[in-house]
């Protein structure tokens, strides 16, 4: 059975009028980025980022990625019955990645659920996301694919992956006077990751190993040799000016902060992550172990899932209207401008994205960003297995004798998302699931 293109697409051009991306998609170069932002996001967007606040920035964040402080916090959490909250309290980080989350709320599906919410808070960063949710401040969030790995099997925290938020929704952005037009070029280069637990870091290094570039982690004023590329670690807010002002030549990262990489920061799309893994996760639902373990709980973790799906499917439809509710021009759940949203939702062009060749499996038939929610256990084994060979910081011991079957197995509860799944079974007609007699089966692509 074919699938069911989305309203918003004729093959793989919008259709309808869409913003005039060949006037407005060539950016800026404003080191400061002085738009109208959210304070929260002050120490980035809004007022500029000199070196040193780069350098400090990037330097506290790789710290906590590499199980400084937060591994104390982490292992510090048992599994001792705690006092069951039923109010749907969500955290997350202002990208595209969280939306079906948001959308839950926003229109009111856990309410029609008979559950109570209250509006989900916005976290700058993942290392502040994972300690806030670590701390119970949160029971519902989004996590970067690998993190809940890390936290389960190095830090013994009691975490399950209960859905996926979406598939895609992720690029390699660098700047258009950076020389970079394939993965070769990106020897001697400095290029940022939001973490080093992350989809992005993982399908980064696959693509410039296998284009004979070596990615290291070595500081900033370090010498590199020619096919050595620099891999650091950045809050996705700090990414777009960084860039702007050059102090990085590129970086991957979740929408909609490529979109403004294009739009603000004279930033171009390298490749977009979904065309090199096939509807790849890259953000999941994570909820505590109690919550989506204990019987007495289920019906409550049933009505959160029903909630999601619902917004998964409508997030499909009605890409537009949501891209709008969550602008900043909106009801401001990210600072970013309608038309930075619109396009990180919508705008996946081949004869746009042909220089550099952004998008090169056009008969994979995507989209820049799927929501779509089974959490198929074939890509968590090949994570797994690909984060074996990713470098990152810190002790990595933990995972040496995991398996991808293990992972997949002990990592995930699936009865909620299958169970909402099969209460809504539209989802089968839209992009970003296999075909075939079993949808809840598929095999990985992958083409470097």
């Amino acid at each position: 059975m074919a699938k069911k293109r989305p309203e918003h697409r004729s093959g793989n051009k919008i259709v309808g009028k869409p913003l005039d991306y060949k006037k407005h998609g060539d950016g800026i170069d404003d080191p400061n980025l002085k738009l109208d932002y959210d304070p929260r996001f002050s120490n980035g967007m809004g007022m500029g980022i000199s070196r040193r606040n780069l350098v400090k920035a990037g330097a506290a964040v790789a710290g906590l990625g590499s199980m400084g402080a937060m591994s104390s916090l982490l292992a510090q959490e048992k599994l001792a019955t705690k006092v069951f909250d039923p109010v749907v309290r969500i955290g997350y980080i202002p990208i595209t990645d969280a939306a079906a989350l948001l959308a839950a709320h926003e229109l009111g599906y856990f309410k029609d659920e008979g559950l109570d919410s209250v509006r989900p808070t916005l976290i700058r960063g993942w290392s502040p996301l994972v300690e806030a949710f670590a701390s119970h401040r949160f029971n519902l969030t989004h996590l970067l694919a690998p993190i809940p790995i890390w936290m389960r099997y190095n830090n013994n925290y009691p975490v399950k992956v209960t859905a996926w938020d979406h598939t895609n929704g992720s690029a390699m952005v660098v700047h258009k006077n950076s020389g970079i037009k394939s993965p070769k070029d990106m020897g001697g280069k400095q290029f940022a990751m939001p973490y080093w637990y992350s989809m992005h870091n993982i399908v980064s290094q696959m693509l410039l190993k296998e284009h004979g570039i070596k990615p290291v982690i070595r500081p900033q004023n370090a010498e590199l040799a020619e096919d050595e590329c620099n891999f650091l670690v950045l809050n996705p807010p700090d990414m777009p000016p960084a860039l702007a002002s050059r102090q990085i030549d590129g970086y991957c990262v979740a929408e909609p902060f490529c979109a403004m990489g294009e739009l603000r920061a004279r930033g171009e799309i390298l490749r977009f992550n979904g065309d090199i893994w096939k509807n790849h996760p890259c953000c999941v639902v994570a909820m505590h172990e109690e919550d989506a373990m204990d019987p007495e709980r289920a019906e409550w973790s049933q009505k959160v899932h029903n909630a999601i799906v619902r917004a998964q499917l409508y997030l499909g439809d009605n890409r537009k209207e949501m891209a709008q509710i969550f602008s900043k021009d909106g009801k401001k759940y990210m600072p970013f401008p309608a038309e930075v949203i619109e396009r990180a939702m919508m705008f996946y062009d081949p004869a746009y994205y042909k220089n550099p060749h952004a998008i090169q499996n056009l008969d994979w038939e995507q989209d820049r960003i799927n929501f779509t929610g089974w959490p198929y256990p074939s890509a968590t084994r090949r994570i797994v297995s690909e984060l074996k060979q990713t470098i990152v910081t810190g002790e990595t011991g933990f995972l040496e004798g995991l398996t991808g079957e293990h992972v997949s197995n002990d990592l995930f509860q699936y009865d909620y998302i299958k169970s909402a799944l099969e209460k809504y079974p539209q989802w089968k007609d839209g992009l970003g699931y296999a075909e075939g007699e079993d949808p809840f089966v598929r095999e990985e692509v992958i083409k470097v």
